[in-house]
């Protein structure tokens, strides 16, 4: 059996580390339960369904606009079919998840969190790959575009100030 060693630490890196460790733990200081209800207050739970909502407006206007400047019916079916393969796997995901919080373990609730996005993930490869066969004459550009738009819409959920709690200002 082969032993390897491994390499010292330099004592300047060693010196740094050991106080980073010992700042950490002299700051921390756990909250009472008067202090834990005033942070929840202070900062409220965001609903991840204004953020789906949101989606679903942005994913319609997307295939509207897209059928109106073109005027072609293929091209908004397409662009639709994008929005859909983001907010049914989202919808799916934040329902699941909504019940997975209620439950006492952490653990179970963290595993629960990891299997509920591979179920999403599926769920939205499968939406791409029954495309073709749900939209006739599909078009994968118009797809792509409606996909990545509504993907995008966290970015729009987060400027608006929608996924930060309400006692904060917004940015706009």
């Amino acid at each position: 059996m082969v032993k390897i060693a491994s390499s010292p630490k330099s004592p300047a890196v060693a010196n740094i580390s050991e106080s980073a460790e010992e700042g950490f733990e002299a700051e921390f200081q756990p909250m009472t339960a008067e202090q834990a209800q005033a942070w929840r207050q202070q900062n409220p739970t965001v609903s991840p369904w204004r953020v789906l909502a949101l989606q679903v407006a942005v994913g319609a206007l997307v295939a509207v606009l897209i059928g109106l400047i073109s005027g072609q019916h293929r091209l908004a079916a397409s662009a639709a079919w994008g929005s859909v393969a983001v907010v049914v796997p989202a919808v799916v995901f934040v329902r699941a998840l909504s019940r997975q919080m209620q439950r006492a373990q952490p653990g179970s609730a963290l595993v629960g969190l990891f299997v509920w996005e591979l179920v999403k993930v599926i769920l939205t490869v499968a939406l791409l790959l029954v495309a073709p066969k749900v939209v006739s004459d599909l078009s994968w550009f118009a797809l792509v575009a409606g996909f990545v738009v509504t993907m995008k819409v966290y970015w729009l959920a987060m400027a608006l100030g929608w996924m930060q709690p309400k006692s904060k200002p917004n940015i706009f």
